[in-house]
């Protein structure tokens, strides 16, 4: 008996009740594919972290990595396993409106690159949020690290999280063992090594993910009775070849203007603000190599979500005449949890060895998320909250700048688990950050306008900017990509006549 889950007029999956097919598993040669290559990746870490002789060496590789090692270390970074395995899943259950957000992607890029950068290099900071410190006093500064710290431990929980689904259907592995055993290995290569390892090894595993990813993209259609063409010709038909759409909304994904104005400031402070790529622009060796490190990625993400997105369309194409043999999982509201397609098709349709290299390409990206939290989470935790400045001796530093490392490897695996009930990895991820993306953006970008001030007003904006977001995600009626926009909105609403009054007085 076939069980069919549909959104609006187009199924989205099959599901298998009654008939259980035979689904192959890994075989030797898989095996040793993964065990190699996860052997490798620790021991060129490790290999990566001789030398370091203090935190600035941990935190911003001494700055002295190349433009072209930092974009591919951005791209593995921001791709993760939420592009491998929850982008084609989001074409599977929809169409290919999400390129409307990837186009804000590419001009928030762009925008950046130009506008953004300098300010990195003018003094010696570990992270965007020492602008608010340099602007309007220490304290100002600590909030924002705790905005950051708060958001961002929850996103990375989400991410954290999506690494589970392969060791699941892999192993059978509990929820909690899997976590455990995605954050142990990428905490060893990110402890000897810190953002030099990070970097290096995010370089290789994104070689790994794409090419993972255009494999499949050719793979799929020989399984198509009539190959490319019936499979576009399907997937056409059923309307999932559409991605533009002019209707203005704040509360229907997605749309042109979502995307043009929503997505740009979003990425204003993903790839500006937020750490997780801030700190890898900070690691370049002057401004205009980070220039260039946000510019290939804004040209470079177009054609990576779209690979992304046309390999769930083929997935969709693939299984309206096949059915999927291994029953989806549901959450505890007894929903689908899609986000399980594209692991499934890989491990029931895909050749030994084959399978073992695809497998490695889930991994690649699940680690280097794992590794950009670690490294960034310490970071700000130690540097802008000032739990260094006391410390002198520059090994003591390092040490514990290590030490964070780790704490924040246990603080995830906890966060991780308790995002075990999301309906989709994608927007879960994207709406907790949003929390307070605004608020911390509207800080660097106040910082930036008035140079100096007293920081009670910023603080204020910030606090209230998080309130309202909180309210706003709990309405469930606006749509993430606008997230960023209203918090940046309601920051500047709440400090910018604070500001005005006190100058006044």
């Amino acid at each position: 008996m076939y069980t069919w889950h549909s959104q609006g007029s187009v199924p989205i999956s099959i599901l298998m009740e009654d008939i259980e097919l035979p689904v192959p598993s890994l075989v030797g040669v898989d095996w040793f594919i993964i065990a190699l290559y996860f052997l490798i990746l620790i021991g060129f870490g490790v290999w990566l972290g001789r030398g370091q002789r203090d935190s600035r060496d941990y935190f911003l590789g001494g700055r002295d990595l190349p433009w072209w090692g930092v974009a591919l270390s951005i791209l593995a970074t921001e791709t993760s396993a939420l592009t491998f395995i929850g982008v084609p899943a989001m074409a599977y259950a929809g169409d290919l409106g999400f390129m409307q957000i990837v186009l804000g992607y590419a001009v928030g890029r762009v925008l950046l690159a130009f506008f953004m950068v300098q300010y990195y290099f003018k003094n010696e900071i570990y992270s965007p949020y020492a602008l608010i410190g340099q602007a309007f006093g220490p304290s100002a500064q600590k909030i924002g690290a705790l905005f950051f710290l708060f958001a961002g431990t929850l996103g990375a929980g989400v991410r954290v999280y999506v690494t589970c689904i392969p060791l699941q259907l892999l192993l059978g592995w509990s929820v909690s063992s899997s976590i455990l055993f995605f954050v142990v290995l990428s905490l060893v290569y990110t402890w000897f090594g810190g953002i030099k390892s990070v970097v290096w090894t995010d370089s290789i595993q994104f070689v790994l993910l794409f090419a993972g990813g255009v494999f499949v993209f050719l793979y799929i259609p020989s399984l198509i009775e009539g190959g490319w063409s019936a499979a576009f010709d399907q997937v056409n038909k059923a309307g999932k070849l559409s991605w533009l759409n002019f209707d203005f909304s704040f509360t229907e994904p997605y749309n042109f203007w979502m995307g043009i104005i929503g997505a740009v400031v979003f990425v204003f402070f993903t790839h500006g603000i937020d750490q997780l790529v801030a700190q890898r622009v900070l690691a370049c060796r002057s401004v205009n190599d980070g220039r260039k490190a946000l510019l290939f990625c804004g040209v470079s993400i177009l054609p990576m979500m779209l690979l992304f997105l046309v390999i769930g369309l083929l997935l969709w194409a693939f299984y309206q005449n096949t059915l999927i043999p291994i029953d989806m999982p549901q959450n505890s509201t007894g929903k689908t949890q899609i986000d399980y397609i594209f692991p499934i098709f890989m491990l029931a349709e895909t050749p030994a060895g084959i399978r073992g290299l695809l497998f490695v390409g889930i991994f690649a990206a699940a680690m280097s998320s794992v590794s950009s939290a670690l490294s960034a989470l310490a970071s700000v935790s130690t540097m802008d909250l000032g739990l260094l400045v006391k410390i002198q001796d520059e090994s003591s530093k390092l040490k514990w700048s290590r030490h964070a490392t780790i704490i924040w490897g246990v603080v995830l695996i906890v966060v991780a688990y308790l995002c075990r009930e999301v309906e989709s990895v994608m927007n879960a991820a994207f709406s907790l950050v949003g929390l307070t993306s605004g608020a911390l953006l509207g800080g660097v970008v106040l910082s930036l306008l008035i140079k100096r001030g007293p920081a009670w007003p910023v603080v204020l904006g910030m606090i209230a900017s998080l309130f309202g977001m909180i309210w706003i995600n709990s309405l469930k009626l606006i749509y993430w990509p606008w997230y960023t926009l209203i918090g940046f909105s309601f920051m500047l609403i709440v400090s910018l006549p604070l500001l005005r009054l006190v100058k006044r007085q």
